[in-house]
């Protein structure tokens, strides 16, 4: 979807304002590509819902899910413009603009769901999100996206050998890239949305996600095997455009800020539930699913923790995430 296209979409909102009766109400468009029935979706229902009840009514969320707006890169550049105020990106996506984010596609660089979250929560997450600035691009939070595993059509991942020549989809992430070819893969980037398509006429072999994403997005109609092997945990992140933070006051900040708090901490609980549910519904559809060895995946693409050793800032990043 073309940017002007969008724009001229959006144009009508732009000119309308948000007034409720007599008092006038700040509507922050939150645009994104996932299902409504996605736990990252359920999470910013929260968010608006959390921010209308602290600002009495003041400020509310305009949601447009399901790429209703374009994909994750068309957002990101809306916001940049001015043109959308907040956008739901993964990670991998963002390290396209803000090369910080590339460390959550290291392989195997958290040790545990804890460390993920003292991460996120902690001054080594905070700093990444203010990377963004340069960029009219401030981040808000990271939703938990989980661990990303492979699923294919015609046979299971046990191994790294497996993947040996198989068209695999990826996110448009150098880094993902890089990965499938260390494991002997052809890395494929789609969008999300033409994935669907994409499995069922051939296009790729198999594609790697997170356990709800797999199913929500109903992938798992197509590909019947499931190899957790969980090698990497690349989270969703919230982003404001520094153009709409512009036009906010220090009021309407607080109030935001303390919703996206509290969307934060519910998003979590969500996502353990939609996991759960999620494998429990894909093996009952008859999806086969795998717990290959973890270890040859780790050594296979071991030198990817390495790729940063020429530069200094991005080293040390890898080193504090280590570190923590």
């Amino acid at each position: 979807m073309k940017i002007k296209y969008l724009l001229a979409l959006l144009f009508p909102v732009l000119l309308l304002g948000s007034c409720t009766g007599e008092s006038e109400v700040t509507t922050l468009r939150l645009a994104h590509s996932l299902d409504t029935e996605h736990p990252v979706h359920k999470a910013m229902v929260i968010l608006g819902e959390s921010l209308e009840k602290k600002s009495g009514g003041k400020m509310r969320v305009q949601l447009y899910p399901n790429g209703q707006l374009g994909g994750e890169r068309e957002s990101i550049e809306l916001l940049q413009i001015g043109s959308l105020d907040i956008t739901k990106v993964s990670a991998g996506v963002l390290e396209n603009f803000i090369p910080e984010y590339k460390v959550f596609s290291i392989p195997y660089l958290f040790r545990d769901k804890q460390h993920t979250y003292a991460i996120y929560d902690g001054d080594v997450g905070r700093g990444i999100l203010d990377q963004g600035e340069k960029f009219n691009l401030q981040g808000l939070t990271f939703y938990d996206a989980g661990s990303r595993s492979f699923y294919t059509k015609t046979e299971p991942i046990n191994s790294p050998a497996d993947v040996k020549d198989k068209k695999i989809r990826v996110m448009k992430s150098n880094m993902a890239i890089e990965m499938i070819h260390d494991l002997g893969g052809a890395p494929t980037p789609i969008s999300f949305g033409e994935l669907y398509t994409a499995l069922q006429q051939g296009v790729v072999d198999g594609a790697e996600n997170n356990i709800p994403s797999y199913y929500t997005s109903k992938h798992f109609e197509v590909c019947k095997f499931l190899s957790i092997d969980e090698h990497t945990s690349v989270p969703d992140v919230l982003v404001i455009g520094t153009e709409t933070l512009k036009r906010l006051t220090d009021q309407e900040k607080k109030w935001l800020n303390e919703a996206v708090l509290e969307s934060k901490y519910a998003q979590r609980d969500l996502w353990d539930k939609s996991e759960k549910e999620s494998l429990a519904a894909a093996i009952k559809s008859g999806v086969k699913v795998i717990y290959p060895e973890k270890e040859p995946f780790r050594e296979a693409t071991a030198e990817m923790l390495h790729i940063f050793d020429e530069d200094p800032e991005m080293k040390q990043l890898v080193k504090s995430i280590q570190d923590n």
